[in-house]
């Protein structure tokens, strides 16, 4: 489509799409409930446990014995654990409840790239192995397991894990056990992680897992494009999480959901539910801007993600699952997009991803339905959607509105579709067949979710 043609095209977009009348209070999700967070009245510097911020001197007995002696005021209102300006190079050390991690500005907290510094610990168990290798996995840098009221924060300080080597002993097929996280927290609740910089994890920036209330917010996120399979935050059989004002430039994926890997996670069953992403910044160099899956066997659901800009990706929007997997992806509502530089749009596969183990129900089948995409504008794109569901369960309620992509010179194709079903108003280039055909009735299972955000939907 040439410039002048796609200009006539959105302008006519934009007419049409005043037939849509989208009334009510507005939409409300997770970030819309974020809670006030109150200073600690006790406060300690890692430099009254002998660390050193030279980069070079070990740290980690330093920061275990300071939350082991901020522990004793969790009853009294908490305490906060201030790092200031330094590089404080470390090895992995527990958090625990009612504390705040504070970084200075200027303040760099280094992962040891001592393997022998990093314990192996169990697998999680909706997982049943580690996702790179059977068997256990390394600890992430900074752990905590069923706490509540954690804030890691600072003033734009920084994590870096150093991941180079792990990447290293990755691609070298050097490693015997999965590799490590920069954060992750367990089983935990009431979690605050803002206002920092994240750099060259080894595998996952932020990850937490079977936690509810989560708020990551304002903080950046950097691994080059060829650092293999690192991802920015991966929310994973959690609830109620808000991701909010964030700039993820990364190896693979940018923001990830899952919930659990076949029989395990079938049998663990907790989905990931109820989660808001939001004006966020996100490039993906070999994965997706934003991904479901393909790990979901627990389920995700009642997803908003809106105030989206993705930019030089692979993929822009993805789910993934394949048979095996059981689970289902349902109730996802995606608007105010904007893509540029991005090779597929859209993504849905239902061939996608490894099994832990020969344990699992081939006839375990996932489904996929109402997904509800909206309000997006896409330039430099090479293919449009790419949707191949599962013959025996097919993908059905996918629904794009108000959808204008310039798709670029050369394309022989602006659509790939197999196995699902769904509706479109208002989409260039016109979508494959199994999507084109029009909204039925305001009571669509297109938009069924909007209403639950405070939103009516008129066509």
């Amino acid at each position: 489509m040439s410039n002048s043609s796609f200009q006539v095209a959105l302008l006519l977009i934009l007419v049409l799409s005043k037939a849509i009348d989208v009334s009510g209070q507005g939409k409300e999700g997770q970030c819309d409930y974020k809670s006030k967070l109150n200073p600690r009245p006790h406060s300690v510097s890692i430099l009254e446990f002998g660390a050193v911020g030279d980069g070079k001197t070990s740290n980690t007995i330093a920061f275990q014995n300071a939350v082991f002696y901020l522990k004793s005021f969790a009853d009294k209102g908490g305490a906060q654990l201030y790092v200031p300006p330094g590089r404080w190079l470390t090895g992995s050390f527990n958090l625990t409840s009612h504390l705040t991690l504070f970084l200075a500005s200027g303040a760099i907290i280094l992962g040891s790239q001592d393997r022998s510094r990093w314990e192996i610990v169990e697998p999680l168990p909706s997982y049943g192995r580690g996702l790179e290798f059977p068997g256990g996995r390394y600890r992430s840098l900074i752990n905590g397991y069923m706490l509540d009221d954690v804030v890691i924060t600072g003033d734009n300080g920084t994590i870096d894990g150093q991941g180079s080597v792990w990447w290293d002993w990755f691609s070298s097929h050097s490693l015997n056990y999965s590799r490590p996280n920069l954060v992750e927290l367990i089983s935990s609740n009431n979690i605050v992680v803002s206002n920092l910089t994240f750099l060259n994890a080894p595998a996952y920036n932020i990850h937490p897992v079977y936690c509810s209330n989560v708020t990551v917010q304002n903080i950046s996120v950097y691994s080059p494009p060829g650092s293999p399979f690192t991802v920015g935050i991966v929310p994973d059989s959690s609830d109620k999480v808000c991701i909010e004002s964030c700039n993820i430039s990364i190896g693979y994926d940018g923001i990830a959901l899952k919930s659990g890997w076949d029989e395990y996670g079938i049998a663990y069953g907790r989905p990931t539910t109820r989660v808001h992403i939001k004006q966020v910044y996100l490039q993906a160099s070999t994965g997706s801007a934003i991904a479901f899956g393909s790990e979901m066997s627990g389920g995700i659901s009642d997803v908003l993600v809106e105030d989206l800009h993705l930019y030089n990706s692979l993929v822009g929007i993805e789910f993934r699952t394949t048979k095996g997997r059981g689970g289902y992806i349902t109730e996802i509502i995606i608007s105010d997009v904007e893509m540029q530089n991005v090779h597929t749009a859209f993504g849905a596969t239902g061939q996608r991803g490894s099994h832990p183990d020969d344990k699992y129900d081939p006839n375990a089948l996932p489904t996929l339905n109402q997904i509800t995409v909206k309000d997006v504008t896409g330039s430099n794109i090479t293919l449009a959607g790419s949707f191949t569901g599962i013959e025996e369960s097919p993908f059905t309620s996918i629904c794009l509105s108000n959808v204008v992509l310039s798709v670029a010179s050369g394309s022989s194709t602006s659509w790939v579709c197999s196995n699902v079903s769904g509706f479109s108003e208002f989409v260039i280039p016109e979508p494959c067949p199994d999507l084109s055909s029009s909204f039925p009735n305001s009571s669509s299972a297109c938009f069924s979710l909007l209403r639950s955000y405070g939103q009516s939907a008129v066509l």
